[in-house]
């Protein structure tokens, strides 16, 4: 009886653990989310002041009694935490996690600071004698506490085979991704079924997305153009390929070429993802614009008139490819450490060639990764904004044409929606050829058995073709690059190359007043706050791109196809669409976020989600489940598995996804371009703002100090994490007692 007693306090702890932290949310938090200050700070008065009274004190003394759903859901919550493991006190924990979650997330939504949130709900039951505001850090804590709860009971009822941190990090991930992304986007995507009277029509719909502007075929006539929606998938399809080319070949180059070529190569295919995007094109515009370097000599040489060229689809996709291709190579990376060379060597002993050994085995094994890559490049081709309205010229693209409906003379938000819903059906349709292509086929190649093998070399063809593609693209990175840095060190770009410090001094100056050191620039303030925020961002964003990757590649639920295109949903909608569908969410309660530093982080982190997402996916698809296996055998659990067994093996994918959210948190510009406010003016921001009054070299001089400082972040981050280590001998090394 005794050690049944003791089973059964261990196998119900967690339940009695949640159940506190539920109960800690209702009590020693403020409910509701305080004005201009964080609502920690309000800890001492949650029993003493109405605007930071704790959930108890707001149903009970302040006349909000629906708030007391979450505490009857609590309570069965911990009848059934009493009871012996089993489906009846899944029954329990279930009904009392999802009527105390869903109760509270029906008033929230249900009663704001007008009192009722619909008209029909004013009239049926009269106007509310109180309000109630956004949800604060007691409430997301209590609804944390029974969403967790409830995830537990589906485990006692036998769902996710009985593992309850499986099931609680399913329900989360869940619950965050149709939250923060797949709410936010329907409410901005609805507005297309909506005339612009207010009433429902989907021939609205239907006439906003099916017409010649968007599919039009007049280019193939004699017209001008095509119909934007081809435009775009035209590109991303070009840019897609290229970026994965590209970026392929770099990885071989980085891992099966010279080890000397190794690093420089990494540092070098990394700068276009560590750079604001509009340095890329400027450095671009000089090379190749009509007063550019390229049309210069083409003239003085040939005298060739300097033309626009440049403008138009060839710029946008060279920028992109640019821009993208370091994203790739990252991907591929990871992919192409994971390949067995013992599977090659294999090969070779059964008299296989070079060539055919890379063409039979290396290549297919670096399947998932080329879908991975083509995949990320497709869809942000169709999300970016910044290289096609800087170098677009008359060549119009989805993102492009949903900015100037919203911020443009028209503000036509029906049709920037409908072409918001023309990303995200070309997104998925590229989604779904990926699952159909690769999702039955095994690339497992990292297992349990000893792997001492030596990588083969490239073979002379593949060899010559990277050096021959990769070489040169790394040398015209550098140029573009130098052209760009030039312009923070001269004096007026243009017209005067006097060399001067002045823009640094301006954005970065440092003075000793009488309290001590004064931070005398005027970019110090959009610097601290965005890497402050940058630097919050980008472990969540890891942590929680790693997580659902570990859920798609090894657990079984229902919805997963679902559960995995909400993940990559953020990335098929254009940033400008994802800051305005934040502003239009978070702007009444029950999340009432717009104007804080918090809804810049969760764009962050949700923007960026994807590239840990695929990344993950792609180094899980070469981890042999064996591996999880063998440690569940040894009664370790999921959590303990994750940790000692498989994290160590993701290091690759743990750095790509931490340095690239780290970076493209701090050079992203069309997601936040809306959520920005005076007190959390982000570097970006700044730097358009100087662009746009014409202080090129201060902005240039504010992108080079981001560069280096971010270089130095991404290096830092690699030497913290560390690679994975497979125990593969390199070519050239001695076994040890060989010698003599």
């Amino acid at each position: 009886m005794e050690t049944g007693g003791v089973h059964l306090t261990s196998a119900n702890r967690p339940l009695w653990a949640w159940l506190l932290i539920g109960a800690l949310g209702y009590l020693a938090l403020p409910w509701y989310a305080a004005q201009d200050t964080n609502g920690l700070l309000l800890v001492g008065q949650v029993f003493s002041a109405e605007h930071a009274g704790n959930g108890l004190m707001q149903a009970l003394a302040y006349g909000r009694p629906w708030l007391l759903v979450g505490v009857l859901g609590l309570a069965l919550c911990a009848v059934g935490a009493a009871m012996v493991p089993g489906r009846t006190q899944g029954a329990w924990m279930f009904c009392g996690g999802a009527l105390g979650a869903l109760g509270l997330l029906a008033s929230g939504f249900a009663i704001g600071a007008r009192g009722w949130a619909f008209d029909s709900l004013n009239t049926a039951l009269g106007e509310l004698a109180v309000r109630q505001f956004g949800m604060g850090w007691g409430a997301a804590v209590v609804l944390a506490a029974l969403a967790v709860l409830a995830a537990f009971g589906l485990a006692r009822r036998g769902f996710f085979r009985g593992d309850l941190f499986v099931s609680a990090v399913v329900v989360l991930c869940g619950a965050l991704l149709a939250l923060f992304i797949v709410y936010p986007v329907l409410k901005a995507l609805s507005a297309a079924v909506f005339t612009e009277e207010g009433q429902a029509s989907f021939g609205a719909l239907w006439e906003r997305l099916f017409n010649a502007r968007n599919f039009g075929l007049g280019c193939f006539a004699g017209g001008p153009s095509c119909g934007v929606a081809w435009n775009t998938l035209l590109l991303a399809l070009m840019t897609a390929a290229s970026t994965t080319l590209l970026g392929t070949l770099m990885a071989l180059m980085a891992e099966r070429g010279s080890s000397r070529l190794a690093k420089p190569l990494s540092m070098v295919a990394l700068l276009p993802i560590i750079t604001p995007p509009f340095v890329v094109g400027l450095g671009l515009i000089l090379l190749f614009g009509r007063a550019g370097l390229v049309n210069q000599g083409l003239e003085w040489a040939f005298g060739i008139a300097p033309t626009r060229w440049f403008y138009g689809w060839v710029g946008i996709w060279m920028a992109q490819t640019f821009a993208f291709a370091p994203i790739a190579f990252m991907i591929m990376r990871s992919v192409v450490q994971g390949v067995a060379p013992s599977l090659e060597e294999a090969a070779q002993t059964l008299r296989a060639s070079p060539a055919q050994t890379f063409r039979t085995i290396t290549l297919p094994l670096l399947g998932p990764g080329l879908a991975n890559a083509f995949l990320i490049g497709f869809i942000e081709s169709m999300a970016d904004f910044g290289n096609p309205i800087v170098v677009g010229g008359q060549f119009s693209v989805l993102s492009t044409e949903i900015f100037f409906a919203i911020v443009g003379a028209q503000y036509d938000q029906g049709r920037a929606a409908a072409l918001a819903w023309l990303l995200a059906g070309f997104a998925l349709v590229i989604f779904l050829l990926q699952q159909v292509l690769l999702g039955k086929k095994s690339y497992t190649t990292v297992t349990g058995k000893g792997d001492a093998g030596i990588p083969m070399p490239l073979p002379r063809g593949v060899r010559r073709l990277v050096q021959g593609v990769a070489l040169p693209w790394l040398v015209f990175t550098l140029l573009v690059y130098g052209f760009a840095f030039t312009g923070g060190f001269v004096k007026t770009w243009g017209r005067d190359y006097t060399p001067t410090l002045q823009h640094f001094r301006t954005t970065f100056a440092l003075d000793w007043g009488e309290h001590g050191l004064v931070w005398a620039g005027t970019a110090w303030n959009s610097f601290f706050t965005t890497f402050k925020l940058a630097a919050i961002s980008a472990p969540l964003t890891a942590a929680l791109g790693l997580g659902i990757a570990w859920l798609l590649a090894r657990t079984q639920f229902k919805g997963q196809g679902v559960f995995e295109f909400a993940a990559l949903l953020a990335f098929a909608i254009p940033g400008t669409v994802l800051g305005v569908s934040y502003i239009l969410a978070f702007n009444v309660p029950p999340l009432e976020l717009t104007g804080t530093a918090l809804i810049i982080v969760l764009c962050f982190v949700f923007r960026n989600l994807p590239v840990g997402v695929r990344a993950g996916t792609a180094a899980f698809k070469q981890l042999d489940r064996s591996l999880d296996e063998a440690s569940l055998m040894l009664r370790a659990g999921s959590l303990q598995t994750l940790r000692h067994v498989v994290l160590p093996l993701l290091k690759p994918a743990l750095v790509t996804a931490l340095v690239y959210s780290f970076v493209r948190a701090i050079t992203t510009v069309s997601a936040v371009i809306f959520l920005v406010t005076a007190e959390n003016e982000l570097a970006t921001t700044y730097i358009i703002g100087r662009v746009g009054n014409g202080d090129y070299g201060v902005a240039l001089a504010y992108c080079t100090v981001l560069i280096v400082l971010m270089a130095l972040g991404a290096a830092l981050i690699q030497r913290l994490v560390g690679e994975r280590k497979l125990g593969r001998r390199r070519a050239g090394a001695q076994p040890q007692g060989s010698q003599g």
